[in-house]
């Protein structure tokens, strides 16, 4: 009688072992980058219409984000606003991700999936989403402020107050860019498919990074060689290169990480 109160007292999540706080991740080659754009781009031609609509929305943001700065603080801001899209290209691109993923597992790609099917995981996705755009914001600020500092006259300034003004500019949007990449390369694309919490997504991503120093600097400058080909198109070519981008971020997580250990969202 004792053995079968314990036996059925048992709880089956007493035998389950405890997940580790980051999934490993795999040692990539140089070759890597160029893969994860050949799959991004296959990825958009499946998707053709729903990947550059959503380009095209990117785009308008993109205009409407900058057209805002221009009139309040004007064309130096506006670079600094340019430059800072590129701290929430990420949470823009989870529709992306979304629809790489729905492709991988044999589903018909539809962008609401993404609302519909992942709203476990939205809590995560809300909270990581929140955190880049505070840290967008905050350099747009920064911007501002050292606009008002070195170049208080705009491009009328004295060359050398705007020689100053670029080049902290540029060190401090750096360091922005590369917390920004080394915490959401590989992190958000995870929260989207596997059920795991927000901690863990970011240390595997940061683990990942870490680990593939070279490769992860060479995936920086693909996605920063996206963003400068953009801007000099007006930043029409968003509406091609962002998609493909955010398509290849994902089967760049894939390729990485490790996540099996954690249950996918649709079990």
């Amino acid at each position: 009688m004792s053995a079968q109160i314990d036996e059925a007292s048992h709880n089956p999540l007493d035998d389950a072992k405890p997940l580790p706080i980051v999934a490993p991740c795999r040692k990539l080659d140089m070759q890597a980058p160029k893969r994860w754009l050949r799959l991004g781009m296959a990825d958009l031609k499946q998707t053709r219409n729903k990947s550059l609509g959503y380009g095209l929305v990117a785009l308008l943001m993109c205009y409407v984000t900058g057209y805002a700065g221009f009139v309040i603080s004007g064309p130096l801001v506006l670079l600094a606003i340019l430059s800072g899209l590129t701290l929430i290209g990420p949470v823009m691109a989870i529709g992306l991700y979304s629809l790489s993923c729905q492709i991988k597992t044999g589903r018909t790609p539809l962008l609401t999936y993404c609302l519909r099917d992942k709203r476990g995981g939205i809590g995560n996705l809300a909270l990581f989403s929140s955190i880049l755009i505070i840290l967008f914001l905050f350099w747009i600020h920064v911007g501002h402020l050292l606009k008002l500092l070195f170049a208080p006259g705009g491009f009328d300034s004295d060359p050398v107050e705007l020689i100053i003004f670029f080049s902290i500019g540029t060190v401090m949007g750096g360091v922005f860019a590369m917390i920004t990449f080394c915490i959401s390369a590989y992190s958000l694309p995870m929260i989207m498919e596997r059920k795991t919490d927000l901690l863990t997504a970011v240390v595997t991503s940061i683990n990942a990074v870490l680990r593939n120093r070279m490769v992860s600097l060479l995936w920086a400058a693909t996605i920063l060689g996206g963003v400068v080909i953009s801007v000099i198109t007006g930043l029409l070519g968003l509406v091609v290169i962002f998609p493909v981008l955010g398509h290849a971020s994902w089967h760049a997580y894939q390729e990485t990480v490790d996540a099996s250990a954690w249950p996918r969202r649709n079990e």
